[in-house]
């Protein structure tokens, strides 16, 4: 009976252990296919952010990311992506970048919001609306999060076409960077020590040139947590195309709602 129950208590162990690693095997396979349902959707609500000018060659370019937000007709981006007024000496007009088949097509917009303290921008285009994202919450965010952006990285280069990677939100910290030495400190940054410091989410990501503004989202749902807005370059700033550094940055989705709050009253 001894020898019986020794048998039987090994095949449940056995089980046990085989049940276990199936379970943890399924977990990362699990987690990709529910990334990759989000990305679907996601990419229908992340645009270019470019110009227009018909004299120039190309006449479109693009200069970063965006992502629809609100009714369909709010783009977000950075305040950095986009200059303080058009060239209309040149017929330049500032907008959206879509992809239309094998060629491009431009939507206009216009400026209905800048941050430059948090460096974001709200662009308002008119006719059908785009698919809208939704904003998380940024205040509940945790580090050790898994999160996920999609953007243009080195667009003009690449093409229209969206990539997707993964972030670990790594820490929440400050948006300054400190000065080695106070020879460094220039008029920005002291006036900025007077301040209660803005906070950024810092992430374990690896991005590049074209990426800013991209929506940095909850694998999951497809909830904005943040806008991506800068890359940490060792060097040179060619360096953030030849030897990424993996550190990058973004600005709490709350400052989006304020501006898109600030704009509808």
């Amino acid at each position: 009976m001894i020898a019986t129950f020794l048998r039987t208590a090994r095949r449940a162990a056995m089980l046990s252990a085989w049940l276990g690693g199936a379970a943890l095997a399924a977990c990362p396979a699990a987690r990709a296919a529910e990334l990759k349902d989000t990305v679907a959707a996601v990419k229908r609500s992340v645009v270019a952010i470019g110009s227009y000018q018909p004299t120039r060659s190309p006449p479109i370019v693009y200069s970063g990311t965006g992502w629809v937000a609100g009714d369909g007709l709010s783009v977000i981006t950075n305040a950095h992506v986009v200059p303080e007024a058009p060239d209309l000496a040149r017929q330049e007009n500032w907008g959206v970048v879509l992809a239309d088949g094998e060629n491009v097509r431009f939507r206009p917009a216009t400026l209905a919001g800048r941050d430059t303290e948090h460096d974001l921008l709200h662009l308002r285009l008119t006719g059908t609306p785009l698919p809208a994202l939704k904003l998380a919450d940024s205040d509940t965010a945790a580090e050790g999060q898994d999160l996920a952006f999609t953007g243009y990285p080195l667009g003009m280069v690449l093409g229209l076409h969206p990539a997707t990677h993964r972030a670990v939100l790594a820490a929440i910290t400050p948006m300054t960077r400190p000065a080695a030495t106070s020879r460094l400190l220039d008029a920005r940054a002291v006036k900025q020590l007077g301040r209660p410091p803005v906070t950024v989410f810092q992430l374990d990501a690896i991005a590049y040139p074209g990426n800013s503004g991209s929506p940095l989202y909850d694998p999951a749902t497809g909830a904005v947590y943040g806008v991506l807005n800068m890359v940490y370059v060792k060097g040179s700033k060619e360096n953030a195309i030849s030897t990424p550094s993996g550190i990058g940055y973004a600005v709490p989705s709350n400052h989006v709602r304020d501006l898109l709050r600030a704009a509808s009253q």
